[in-house]
């Protein structure tokens, strides 16, 4: 494959702190409480009555706050439901920057690959629920910090395994193979058990890859 020319090189993120507003990347210490009051009644909503249950008033109601100080904290239902994917996404990020390996520094870039694909496949089927209806609209989804800094992260991997492919394209596909409507689908709709679909990914990224999967 012929070298293809890159109009940017990413640089591996920062730890992203994702869900707060951006006009307010450091809440006050009496402002953060509130928020993780919120998003305990939250949580608390979506282990009694699923994510159908979590509405902006039913959240007001369990944290025995006003309907409006919850829509100036998250903005809307979409906004609260993406700030409780918080903490797992945090974590996540966490350990593939800094974690042991072989999801983390340390390994050989292709393991590193192969144990980034099934960590966020199993961190999805576990929050499925809450990971459909968190999605932002079409127009937003590819553009979240969140999804970014995966998409960053499947890049600098790429570009050590093979250098001369358009690495940046090549990390949009490995990604679309774990988005969570498609796992949903897989697994709810047509049975496939989660095995199958971890195999599926080695067997993506040595293909991806040209390199020979593991024995």
């Amino acid at each position: 494959m012929s070298s293809l020319p890159h109009p940017f090189t990413p640089q591996e993120p920062s730890l992203l702190e994702l869900g707060t507003a951006p006009e307010e990347p450091c809440l006050r210490a009496d402002a953060a409480r509130n928020r993780a009051r919120l998003l305990e009644a939250a949580a608390r909503l979506i282990a009694e009555h699923g994510v159908a249950g979590v509405t902006m008033e039913a959240v007001a109601t369990a944290a025995k706050v006003g309907k409006g100080t919850v829509f100036r904290r998250f903005g809307d239902r979409t906004g609260l439901l993406m700030a409780l994917l918080d903490h797992s996404g945090r974590q996540l990020q966490a350990d593939f920057l800094g974690g042991p390996p072989p999801l983390g520094p340390g390994a050989p870039p292709l393991e590193r690959l192969r144990a980034f694909g099934i960590a966020v496949l199993y961190r999805s089927a576990e929050q499925l629920e809450l990971q459909l209806a968190a999605q932002p609209e079409a127009c937003r989804r590819f553009s979240h910090p969140a999804l970014q800094a995966l998409r960053t992260h499947v890049t600098m991997l790429l570009r050590q395994i093979v250098p001369d492919a358009d690495c940046e394209l090549l990390a949009q596909t490995l990604l679309a193979s774990l988005d969570p409507a498609l796992i949903h689908h897989l697994t709810r709709q047509l049975g496939m058990p989660m095995e199958r679909l971890e195999a599926a990914w080695v067997d993506l990224v040595a293909r991806v890859t040209r390199t020979d999967p593991p024995a």
